[in-house]
């Protein structure tokens, strides 16, 4: 007699190899190695250089890896995007949310709340004024930290040697703005001042016209674990009315996001 795969409680194979293959590789990137060379991957994932070669080209003309000017790999936007869903619902956001839209309502001015993954920060929730002049930035989107008050704000608080492994030249390569640094060199002393003083500014460095101010959430153990920001027009806030104003609403909201994860400072 025929055992059905249904009455056995077998499954049927619906194994797709060469869509595993592509999985398998994405999995390899990492905040702890966000980047990889094809020659990298093959003995990681056990494939065949050539095998690891076509994967990977196929993964980057999809739109799910960016080949990078040294020949390395990273995880393109699109890989971020899939995620979207499943950042909406993190503890984080869930938390960080109803204090962000206060933040949002009470200022008439854009809020973010982002992470850092390799050099580049991710957007998990972007409360966006109309009025502001920036590229389309949505939930899911990433930016070089080295040119974003949230970026530096997280660099900031790493280690050296996390902060070297992170930071190289191609993360200051991106299109930026007339103030932004060029160099780790350039950036340590403002790092230090930012990790000092718990916010950071962007001052046109990510963008002509724009400026932002950062302040840290801290997780249970007093890490930190993200930043917030308001965004705002630089023909509208000067610097300095910008420290007045608005960091100490930004600094508030994010201290208050803070004790809700749990952090008891």
């Amino acid at each position: 007699m025929t055992v059905s795969a249904k009455s056995s409680g077998a499954k049927p194979e619906y194994r797709v190899e060469a869509l595993a293959k592509g999985l398998r590789i994405l999995s390899l990137f990492t905040e702890q190695r966000p980047t990889w060379r094809v020659s990298d991957i093959a003995p990681a994932v056990g494939m065949p250089l050539p095998t690891v070669y076509r994967v990977v080209m196929t993964l980057t003309a999809e739109g799910y890896l960016d080949h990078l000017p040294n020949g390395d790999y990273r995880p393109a936007v699109r890989v971020l995007a899939l995620g979207g869903a499943a950042l909406r619902s993190l503890d984080l956001v869930s938390a960080a949310t109803p204090r962000l839209q206060q933040l949002a309502a009470a200022t008439g001015e854009t809020v973010n709340l982002a992470v850092l993954t390799g050099d580049r920060v991710l957007y998990l929730v972007r409360l966006r004024n109309s009025d502001l002049v920036t590229a389309n930035i949505q939930v899911g989107s990433t930016l070089p930290a080295v040119h974003t008050s949230i970026g530096k704000l997280l660099l900031a608080f790493l280690s050296a040697a996390e902060l070297a492994d992170r930071v190289s030249d191609s993360s200051f390569a991106a299109n930026h703005g007339p103030n932004a640094k060029v160099s780790l060199d350039e950036l340590r002393d403002e790092l230090t001042k930012i990790r000092n003083d718990e916010w950071a500014m962007q001052d046109e460095e990510l963008a002509y016209g724009l400026r932002s101010v950062a302040a840290p959430v801290y997780g249970p153990g007093g890490a930190v674990v993200a930043g917030a920001n308001l965004a705002v027009q630089s023909r509208d806030w000067s610097s300095q009315r910008i420290v007045r104003e608005l960091k100490p609403l930004v600094a508030a909201a994010c201290h208050d996001i803070s004790l809700l994860l749990g952090y008891a400072g």
